[in-house]
């Protein structure tokens, strides 16, 4: 593999402005940034560091004011909303602090929902469904709803779920912020297991222990980046 088609996500200047009124808030500000396949990156900083808005243009969520924006070489930074979709459904799993699962759906369904949009047969993606959520240790909880599920396994779900349409990368906005320690550290080890597959995972996070997991951790401050740092890793999952 040469070094360029190694380059899973990568960003050249990147700024993002909000304005409101008169007032325009630089949220980030001239971000370059290279994450290669395979590699599991946090990102960290204070409330307000513009770590959240960095990984919400990355996941193609929202557009960068200036910069561009490469996920597997293409430049996602001017492309329209509709080409954004199809970038969101082929190239991207997320997964957010709040799970964001269908409630009037059972796991399982929730889980098959990103493959209903890639007009996959039904039996098909109940299948791969099952799979996934025997991958997160939840097969036996496939016809259950949300309200009848803890967070961490509505978390698990909701991880399930971004791996669904088996997109090359996962970005993750503080994925155990909702969790207690010990649901947090499950989340977080199944994500581990995950990276060691082969998978590329970009988090953002304010806990330092959950930051442990990562190869690399990107600090920022006032929406720069402020250093980098490269985790000497020894947690095994079981």
């Amino acid at each position: 593999m040469n070094k360029e088609n190694s380059t899973m996500v990568k960003t050249i200047n990147l700024h993002k402005t909000y304005v409101s009124g008169s007032l325009a808030v630089q949220a980030v500000r001239g971000i370059d940034l290279e994450v290669k396949k395979g590699e599991f990156i946090a990102i960290m900083g204070p409330s307000g560091s513009g770590k959240s808005t960095l990984i919400n243009c990355l996941a193609a969520i929202d557009t960068p004011t200036m910069g561009d924006i490469f996920i597997e070489g293409r430049n996602i930074a001017a492309l329209s909303d509709d080409e954004l979709a199809e970038i969101r459904l082929r190239k991207i799993g997320l997964v957010f602090q709040t799970f964001q699962l269908f409630e009037l759906l059972t796991a399982l369904e929730n889980v098959e929902m990103p493959m209903t949009f890639l007009k996959m047969p039904k039996k098909k993606r109940q299948e791969r469904a099952l799979e996934l959520l025997r991958m997160v240790g939840l097969k036996a909880r496939a016809k259950h709803l949300p309200s009848e599920l803890s967070g961490g396994e509505q978390q698990r779900i909701a991880v399930a779920r971004a791996l669904a349409n088996d997109p090359p990368i996962l970005f993750l906005d503080e994925p155990t912020g909702d969790l207690d320690s010990k649901n947090g550290q499950m989340v977080m080890e199944l994500l581990a297991s995950i990276h060691d597959k082969g998978e590329t995972l970009v988090m953002v996070t304010h806990d330092p222990e959950m930051a442990t997991y990562a190869d690399r951790v990107i600090n920022m401050l006032d929406g720069k980046v402020l250093n980098e740092e490269i985790n000497n890793k020894t947690k095994k999952t079981n």
